[in-house]
């Protein structure tokens, strides 16, 4: 028996891995987290699986149905949104079940903010731009953010942004961020990422509060901030440049005899 954490992605049912897909349709317990799996991804459990929502559930009450499937020899599939890595609180769980000597494993998922680039077709890493992605997310009703990990001085290196569970301190977020990355830094508020009714709100660090509140998004939003969501002038990357040579693409030699222009190839 093994109790598998899987990553459902940011929500639409085919960005699910082909891991996760066979895990969820072979498990008997299905435990998902309502509010943000699709039901579309839970239509892959077998016909006969127990599929319970966890959101209603505390952890004991989480951790009960996992040992109860655990004394039948039954396999669990628990199914979170994105990726578990991020924000998944999988960790308390794993401690749990390492204590009472039940097997897990873990299947990753899409990250909603990598869901999200890929829908606004960009790059979050552009050479001259920025070369790093910080995922944050900043203090709320839940765990607290470390002090030496504030989003000013993550902000201070300029780097992009992605910045979870934070939509409700938007206008606190565009406060500390302005000093560093200007006004007029393209911002997205990237909402229900992969669902049907996904949407994505563009607009600058001095405007973006302005654009969403209209639209009463209090949950399930993601921030990005970064000048790397606008058109700008960067270099291309060496990667592919003709100059750029490694183990793959070795240096060229040049001919040895040179060919006459009127010579005609054997």
């Amino acid at each position: 028996m093994t109790v598998h954490f899987i990553g459902a992605g940011p929500g639409a049912a085919d960005l699910l891995t082909l891991r996760a897909k066979d895990l969820i349709a072979s498990a008997e317990l299905v435990l998902y987290a309502g509010s943000l799996v699709p039901k579309e991804v839970l239509a892959h459990a077998r016909t006969d699986a127990c599929v319970v929502d966890s959101a209603p559930l505390t952890l004991d009450e989480i951790i009960a149905q996992m040992s109860s499937a655990h004394a039948e020899g039954k396999d669990v599939a628990r199914v979170h949104s994105g990726d578990p890595s991020l924000y998944g609180a999988i960790g308390e769980q794993m401690r749990r079940l390492r204590a009472l000597g039940i097997n897990y494993d873990v299947t990753p998922g899409v990250p909603a903010y990598a869901a999200a680039a890929a829908a606004l077709c960009v790059e979050l890493t552009l050479p001259d731009v920025s070369q790093s992605i910080v995922l944050t997310r900043t203090q709320g009703k839940a765990s607290a953010m470390p002090k030496r990990e504030s989003l000013d001085i993550f902000a201070a290196t300029g780097s992009t942004l992605a910045i979870h569970l934070s939509i409700r301190n938007l206008s606190k977020v565009c406060r500390t961020l302005e000093p560093h990355y200007g006004n007029n830094c393209p911002t997205v508020v990237a909402y229900r990422v992969g669902w049907e009714d996904e949407a994505f709100v563009r607009g600058t660090l001095e405007s973006i509060v302005s654009l969403v509140r209209p639209l009463k998004i209090t949950r399930t939003a993601l921030i990005l901030v970064g000048r790397v969501l606008e058109d700008v002038n960067f270099s291309d990357s060496r990667l592919y440049d003709e100059t750029h040579v490694h183990v793959l693409r070795p240096k060229r030699k040049p001919n040895a005899v040179a060919r006459s222009p009127n010579r005609k190839p054997r």
